[in-house]
């Protein structure tokens, strides 16, 4: 009989068993219990203290490095008059803090969460440009710390933060605005902690963020530390291009100021009598005009040099104004002419009356001789002026002299002048403006 059969059954038997055992201890335990279990461990009473920053890179007494990432959730509004913008951002920073390490038993835990910072080390990292934030606490406060086995810390807020831009408004509205966040350390010196962007992607913006009245171009990110008299200090910036949009001020502030301009030349084209029309019309847009500069100039802040729209507004001011003066000059012309006219006709009446008093001379003589040759000599003068004429009129005319023979009165000829005069140098000022500001350097713009 051979009793390595039973032995061999035995053997079988035996591993049976151990393995459904395994099964039962795995299936009952509880992964929650042991993550309370690692985290009274790890941040047990004497085993951590939060006030001691982390060892450098490998364990050695270098600075602390930090990982930042943000994730730009949206941008509100950007404001011209405060110079300032709101911006909405989930805000991660991420270290190594090799005194959280723990057993992930087996790969079962692949992270612990907490949701208080103070429990664990934190860097003292604040917004250099920050006017106002705060943190979002609905339902829960938006905030989490996540504690890997190898002892990585990630640490993630939503905060929304009103942030200071200084702008330059000289090429308003036709203008790029560069806003930045700012992130630096408070208290801990490069010696002791140092900021780094993360690698790969660290900014990130929302697909479809949309801004009222600008575009968001690109964003670059950059160090800018700092040096104070208590040390050099760790700092990230990233710098926020935006474009504004200029459909809007196109048709608000543009297309009606044309509109306005244009209108200011009807009056060329209305009769110099018309007084009450010119004159209503020339005031009118006027104040319009000169409305729509105060309420352009209202929504903006009261700076110390000429914007782009300050140059458009009061060349279009000045059209109107002139066109205002023009009728005043037209008024004038035409009333001088009148006098004019009124001493011609004076002096002509005068020039018959004496003419008829000659003749009447003439006619009352009694020498014969004398009344035969009289006449004669007015004949050969008047042959002589004639022939003077003739050898005046021949001489080639100008063609605008000529233009401007047709019409008689120096007030009509001030009309027609103003009437291509002012859409010509209109258009000329149109054309300067827009290849000045459209098509500037990008130099100059900077």
């Amino acid at each position: 009989m051979d009793i390595r059969r039973p032995t061999c059954a035995l053997a079988v038997l035996l591993v049976f068993c151990l393995t459904e055992l395994a099964q039962c201890m795995n299936a009952k335990i509880n992964f929650r219990e042991k993550e309370k279990q690692i985290l009274d461990q790890i941040l047990g009473p004497g085993r951590y203290d939060a006030r001691i920053r982390p060892s450098g890179i490998n364990g050695t007494d270098g600075p602390a490095v930090v990982s930042v990432n943000i994730f730009v959730r949206s941008i509100s509004k950007i404001d011209d008059v405060t110079m300032e913008y709101s911006v909405q951002l989930t805000f991660r920073e991420q270290w190594l803090d090799e005194r959280l390490k723990f057993n992930n038993l087996g790969g079962r835990l692949k992270y612990l969460t907490l949701t208080e910072a103070n429990r664990v080390w934190m860097p003292d990292l604040f917004f250099s440009n920050e006017k106002e934030g705060h943190f979002h606490n609905i339902i829960m406060p938006n905030v989490y710390i996540r504690i890997f086995p190898n002892g990585n810390v990630l640490y993630s807020i939503r905060i929304s933060l009103t942030l200071s831009c200084p702008m330059n408004l000289k090429l308003y509205p036709l203008d790029k605005q560069t806003c930045s966040l700012r992130m630096a350390s408070y208290g801990w010196t490069t010696d002791d902690l140092v900021f780094l962007w993360k690698e790969g992607d660290p900014v990130q913006v929302v697909k479809n963020l949309h801004l009222p009245r600008f575009t968001l171009e690109k964003f670059l990110t950059d160090y800018c530390n700092s040096k104070t008299n208590t040390g050099e200090y760790s700092c990230l910036k990233v710098d926020l291009l935006f474009k504004r949009e200029f459909s809007y001020y196109l048709i608000q502030i543009y297309i009606p100021c044309c509109m306005l301009v244009i209108v200011s030349w009807v009056s060329f084209w209305l009769d110099q009598g018309a007084v009450p029309a010119r004159v209503s019309l020339g005031v009118t847009t006027l104040l319009t005009m000169a409305t729509q500069s105060s309420g352009i100039n209202a929504s903006l802040p009261p700076v110390s040099y000429t914007k782009a729209i300050d140059v458009w507004t009061g060349v279009c001011l000045t059209f109107v104004f002139g066109a205002l003066l023009e009728f005043a000059l037209v008024n004038y012309a035409s009333r001088s002419d009148m006098h004019r006219e009124n001493l011609k006709k004076t002096r002509r009446e005068m020039e018959a009356a004496a003419s008829m008093d000659a003749a009447s001379d003439l006619l009352d003589t009694d020498s014969n001789a004398t009344f035969a040759m009289k006449p004669l000599m007015r004949a050969g003068v008047d042959s002589k002026m004639r022939q003077c004429e003739i050898h005046i009129t021949s001489k080639p005319k100008n063609c605008c002299r000529l233009w401007m023979s047709k019409f008689p009165t120096r007030s009509k000829r001030i009309d027609v002048i103003s009437r291509i005069t002012f859409p010509l140098v209109f258009a000329l000022f149109n054309l300067a403006y827009w290849s000045t500001y459209l098509f500037r350097d990008e130099d100059e713009e900077k």
